[in-house]
């Protein structure tokens, strides 16, 4: 549907970030944005500040970080997109409070981290680390000692998502019984088994996999005392967060011996670019897999990725809708046909609406549609009002007290 727009998509800027999948791109274009700068490395923040206030979009992945002075200056910016699953190199709450939507994909690359924590409980349980060094060494080791597997062991899931709940259903069509921990219920799928205490999974599990949140709840939650109640030679695998393992402690427990193998995808501190550079306390130890987080970095999760977070920033920027916000209220909105459509970002607090709805009987407008969703901290209206209304009322509404921003988006 052809709509008269109140800033031309030719004229958005878009700063693509990172590397993104073509799918990304090809999503913005299909909708008509094609003014777009791409770059295959993150940018510092100096390199943002000297350029972030000629964009309205921005996407990105992990790498960079877009901190309260760069969002600061970007005053064109309307929305954000993290072509990932995290969100924590946006300051959201500068974000929240300038109005800016932040999207993520949180479940497009689920298959392509649980598939590599079954193919890493395989390696790890036949020792295949060690023993592809010594062979690339010129070393023959063919031995069936502290080797076996996969089928019968049991796999301990703490973090019972959609990441941990997908190798649920991968490791039991493996053979492996799985039990799991979450702080919150949830339902199993097919024969697995919820566990009272994190205890409970320690002296059970023959591999334990983590798949949490970085938050400061689970900041460090596994410590050396939680190495010391798993099971003697134990599969240990960190694919979500670098800073909820102990790192150092880690390492003690698989020189002691009491892990058997580990595979870490995720570090306290990881480069920002490809090359020289990478330091872990983990570096050359034996039966250990470290892998450069690239749990979800596959071709068809990027893809996925891409076409996902590219298809809600476009929704956002064509009707408004800002379902899977990360920052801003969530609204879910269709257009609507022979109406204009206004949206306002205002602080929560008491009488905006009243005020808003004041300003419009005052010029006259007959409203057709008015959606309101708040947060504890904003208020997001959208208000689709008569196709003749004499849009003079934006400037009315920019002064409505308490007003973030506000514009007319067809």
């Amino acid at each position: 549907m052809s709509k008269e727009v109140s800033y031309p998509k030719e004229k958005i800027k878009i700063l693509l970030l990172e590397g993104l999948h073509q799918s990304a791109t090809n999503e913005f274009n299909k909708k008509g944005y094609t003014n777009i700068d791409s770059y295959k490395e993150a940018m510092t923040e100096e390199e943002l500040l000297n350029c972030i206030e000629n964009y309205h979009i921005i996407g990105i992945r992990s790498k960079t970080n877009l901190t309260a002075p760069v969002l600061e200056k970007a005053k064109k910016l309307m929305t954000i997109g993290c072509f990932c699953i995290g969100t924590n190199q946006v300051d959201l709450a500068k974000a929240t409070e300038l109005g800016i939507p932040v999207f993520n994909s949180p479940y497009s690359n689920t298959r392509s981290v649980a598939e590599l924590i079954i193919a890493n409980s395989i390696m790890l349980l036949r020792g295949v680390p060690s023993k592809s060094k010594a062979m690339h060494e010129g070393n023959w080791q063919k031995t069936a000692k502290a080797s076996y597997e996969l089928r019968g062991k049991t796999i301990g899931i703490i973090g019972y998502g959609h990441i941990g709940s997908q190798v649920s259903v991968l490791g039991e069509s493996m053979g492996l019984k799985v039990i799991y921990f979450d702080i919150e219920p949830k339902l199993p799928l097919g024969n697995a088994q919820a566990v009272e205490t994190l205890e409970e999974l320690y002296a059970k599990a023959d591999i334990v996999t983590l798949h949490v949140p970085a938050t400061p709840g689970t900041k460090n939650m596994i410590t050396a005392n939680d190495f010391n109640q798993m099971k003697d030679g134990v599969i240990f695998q960190n694919l979500s967060r670098g800073n909820v393992v102990d790192v150092d402690a880690l390492r003690d427990a698989i020189v002691s011996g009491k892990i058997g193998g580990a595979a870490v995808d995720v570090f306290p501190k990881e480069p920002k670019q490809n090359g020289p550079g990478f330091e872990s306390p983990l570096v050359g130890l034996d039966n250990v897999i470290l892998t450069p987080h690239i749990g979800g970095s596959t071709q068809e999760a990027q893809e996925n990725i891409g076409t996902e977070v590219g298809s809600k920033l476009t929704s956002y920027m064509d009707n408004g809708s800002t379902l899977g916000s990360k920052s801003v209220p969530e609204l879910s909105l269709a257009p609507q046909k022979d109406t204009k459509r206004v949206l306002h970002f205002h602080k929560n607090v008491p009488g905006v609406l009243s005020e808003i709805n004041t300003t419009l009987s005052k010029h006259h407008v007959n409203i057709l549609g008015q959606y309101l969703k708040t947060n504890e901290n904003i208020g997001y209206v959208v208000l689709d009002v008569d196709k003749n209304a004499d849009l003079t009322l934006i400037d009315d509404l920019k002064t409505v007290a308490n007003t973030i921003k506000a514009r007319i988006l067809y």
